[in-house]
């Protein structure tokens, strides 16, 4: 019989033993998984207005494509870059600009 954790279950009809996992969390950066679907998230979070969620979406993006070399790319330390995009975060407009250009993202303007 097992009694460590994650329970395990023996079945009658088998010497097999079968461990449930426990669910992971869900994690949004790691189906960001093509240009499309990232222009796509980033487009219906702008059209939302919301600027906080903006900060979170573009921080999808960065992790989706590796903060590292977001920050590598940008000019910013790693640490800053976690910092600008954490939740509450109000980061500089020109650091926005920068991760955006970092992330090969075009913010454009249309009448």
């Amino acid at each position: 019989m097992c009694h460590e954790r994650p329970r395990c279950l023996r079945f009658p009809w088998s010497e097999t033993l079968f461990r449930f996992r426990a669910f992971q969390p869900f994690d949004l950066a790691r189906h960001l998984d093509s240009e499309a679907t990232i222009a796509e998230y980033l487009s219906q979070v702008l059209a939302s207005g919301d600027h906080n969620e903006l900060i979170d979406a573009i921080g999808h993006v960065a992790r989706a494509k590796g903060m590292s070399e977001i920050a590598r790319a940008s000019g910013l330390g790693r640490e800053s870059l976690y910092k600008a995009l954490s939740p509450g975060a109000k980061p500089r407009f020109d650091t926005v600009v920068r991760v955006l250009k970092a992330l090969g993202v075009e913010l454009r303007i249309s009448v």
